[in-house]
């Protein structure tokens, strides 16, 4: 069962989001996301567990990505957009949970965003993706000290007209894939903050 701070804060976000869609203006400044085109994008992000024995299980993470604008704007109606593929080096990835604190870093080898293409201030975004994480702890206890990473966002680019600030809400699962048992996993909600630019076309 997910805590009510989950819900609200899953409220707010969904909120923030979908009104962008329909009453920020359009801006004809903005740098924002161009096909050939590189994202560059430092994060940090925080959040906490929602399964079981690791719900109180916390997370913090500080990273760097980069990012490659895969194609033109296509597709129907609201989402047409662009693909990008992205990776991220995750110097700083911390866990806290019942025995202690693990922390570590990670790598991020793929990440696929789309990015709507609606010519205003505010370009929301869907991402999946996955990677690794090493820490010096077993996480969760009794487990390992390597896991693997998945899972998937949803957020907005606030665009400025040569930055970006980019808020999201993240669902990412950390489990061993079944190297020790048990292997219990840990599934956290996650909210990131970024700040970043794309290249523009000179």
């Amino acid at each position: 069962m997910i805590e009510p701070r989950a819900n609200y804060s899953l409220f707010t976000f969904l909120l923030v989001f979908f009104a962008s869609l329909f009453v920020v203006p359009n801006s004809r400044a903005q740098a924002g996301p161009v096909e050939g085109e590189a994202e560059y994008q430092v994060f940090t992000s925080g959040g906490h567990g929602i399964n079981g024995s690791q719900m109180d299980d916390g997370v913090f993470n500080l990273g760097a990505r980069f990012g490659l604008i895969l194609t033109a704007p296509h597709g129907p109606g609201f989402l047409k957009g662009r693909l990008e593929y992205a990776l991220s080096v995750l110097p700083l990835y911390c866990v806290t949970q019942a025995n202690g604190t693990a922390c570590g870093g990670g790598v991020d080898p793929f990440a696929f965003k789309w990015i709507l293409s609606t010519p205003r201030k505010v370009a929301p975004y869907f991402e999946i993706g996955g990677g690794t994480l090493f820490t010096d702890m077993k996480t969760p206890p009794g487990t390992s000290q390597i896991n693997f990473t998945t899972g998937g966002a949803f957020g907005l680019h606030f665009l400025q007209s040569k930055h970006n600030i980019s808020a999201e809400f993240r669902f990412q699962h950390i489990s061993n894939a079944g190297m020790t048992k048990p292997n219990p996993g840990i599934n956290t909600i996650q909210m990131r903050i970024g700040f970043g630019w794309f290249s523009q076309k000179k």
